[in-house]
């Protein structure tokens, strides 16, 4: 296990809920000590358990307490 690494928000960053995708991204390669490779392949990870997370909602997930909302699992072209 990995000790806790902090990072603070980018200062110019006045919207919380929207950081800095530059940040982000030097984040997560500081995280993983700038290996390109390693960061790659955590986020490949994190994205394939989103979605086994999100195929298991959607098996329990009745549809009238989603009103008839079905998930994607494919985002929208950028």
């Amino acid at each position: 296990m990995q000790p806790a690494k902090t990072f603070g928000p980018d200062p110019a960053c006045s919207d919380a809920a929207c950081p800095d995708p530059a940040w982000e991204v030097e984040a997560v390669l500081a995280w993983h000590d700038d290996d390109a490779k390693a960061a790659i392949r955590s986020l490949l990870d994190d994205c394939r358990h989103l979605r086994r997370q999100l195929a298991l909602a959607e098996s329990v997930m009745s549809r009238g307490m989603a009103r008839g909302w079905t998930p994607r699992y494919e985002r929208d072209a950028l």
